[in-house]
């Protein structure tokens, strides 16, 4: 399948610059395409990942894939997607978010058919006036005011700098098509402007009849029209410190039915027979819930490795069935990560004792009403003994102690 086709049933094309002329351009030969990010933090979250997913499907179609960290433009800052501008990062912070992103990058891309450039690399090089005699004359005021990118930030008000933006990217495709040969930038639907500039100077640089092309992936939003890739507890990250391989697995498992096969073709590199079987069990069996599964399993095994799958699905299972004790310590920071959490110390105290001290029982009355109607569990055992000692030191590596009372109201007793 031409990988236009395949993306476009994937639904993953928003815009192309000359679809008739890329198509062929693809079947012809093995081509250079590019997508880029600015080290604006130190990880990428999902909403980020989208574009990144078509860069990867290129790679595996034997297309030469470029991942670009910029350097230069993260020192300067793309308006786009904002209504005021960018606080400016110190240039030791842009280099950290540089080195962490590229160590993401070649985590999810691998070594085969995959270049990190970073476009601090020229952009620093090059000084004032050469900007504005080489590249400045090249952009028409009029035409810069009326990209959306910039035209919606007229009435809040735009620095030159972020104004500038657009010729930076520009100046980047330039570069890469000059000495990297790459005739394809992909990017979110938002970049369209920045890109088709990019095409446009290149045209007057090197020739009308120069081949250059625009690929945007559509903005994604929920079946509730709301932005896709935003939690209650704000954005989920690749970084594993972030948020965790559990979280990331919850996140996709937990996916809407109106949504999931959307996000297995998107997410996933699945192929139409399995995508279409488990649309139909998506309509004809929801309450099994097995596309959220699978998109879970692969994007979690994308991101995290097959590792961190098994340990989402070994803590998703203990949690469920109240079996904690099988559970490594390691695995409960993860899934106890947003549990109500008391710090309690080593010392073993009656378990009646225990439960006021920590906190978890209001008066030593109800802790032993609770205790007699079999509703406390300690690290996943119920207890009915009044008289039973917790010991913190002999439980998950002297780290934590699990309570439980009730069905699901679950308490991580951090020991001090």
């Amino acid at each position: 399948m031409n990988i236009i086709d395949e993306l476009t049933w994937r639904g993953a094309i928003n815009q192309m610059s000359d679809e008739v002329g890329l198509r062929k351009k693809v079947e012809e030969k093995s081509i250079g395409v590019y997508c880029g990010v600015d080290p604006t933090g130190d990880s990428l979250h999902i909403g980020h990942l989208i574009p990144f997913m078509m860069l990867k499907r290129f790679q595996m179609a034997g297309h030469r894939a470029h991942i670009i960290i910029g350097g230069g433009t993260g020192s300067i800052g793309d308006p786009s997607g904002r209504s005021s501008e960018r606080v400016l990062q110190t240039m030791e912070q842009v280099h950290h978010n540089e080195e962490a992103l590229t160590a993401q990058m070649k985590q999810l891309f691998g070594k085969d058919n995959i270049t990190v450039l970073n476009n601090y690399e020229w952009l620093s090089k090059i000084d004032l006036l050469s900007f504005l005699r080489d590249y400045g004359k090249l952009f028409s005021i009029n035409t810069m005011l009326n990209k959306e990118v910039v035209s919606s930030r007229l009435e809040s008000g735009i620095s030159f700098t972020e104004f500038t933006y657009q010729i930076l990217q520009s100046i980047d495709f330039h570069h890469l098509l000059e000495e990297k040969d790459i005739e394809l930038q992909i990017g979110g639907a938002d970049q369209w402007g920045n890109i088709t500039s990019g095409i446009d100077m290149i045209h007057k640089i090197e020739g009308s009849g120069t081949e250059a092309f625009a690929l945007t992936i559509p903005l994604m939003l929920k079946a509730d029209g709301t932005k896709f890739g935003k939690t209650a507890g704000g954005a989920v990250w690749l970084d594993a410190e972030k948020t965790t391989p559990y979280e990331f697995y919850q996140f996709w498992l937990n996916q809407d039915d109106r949504d999931v096969v959307k996000y297995l073709k998107y997410f996933t590199f699945l192929g139409k027979e399995e995508i279409a079987s488990l649309a139909d069990k998506v309509k004809n069996e929801p309450e099994k819930r097995e596309a959220q599964r699978r998109l879970a399993e692969e994007v979690t095994a994308f991101v995290h490795g097959k590792d961190a799958v098994v340990q989402a699905q070994h803590i998703s299972k203990a949690l469920f069935s109240g079996d904690v004790k099988t559970l490594t310590a390691a695995e409960i920071e993860q899934g106890f990560k947003k549990m109500p959490t008391v710090e309690v110390s080593n010392e073993a105290l009656n378990i009646i004792e225990w439960l006021v001290l920590s906190g978890i029982e209001k008066s030593k009355r109800q802790a032993r009403e609770d205790v007699a109607n079999g509703a406390i569990y300690i690290n996943g055992e119920r207890i009915q003994d009044a008289n039973y000692i917790i010991n913190p030191s002999k439980s998950f590596e002297g780290k934590f102690v699990i309570a439980r009372r009730g069905k699901k109201k679950y308490f991580l007793a951090k020991i001090k």
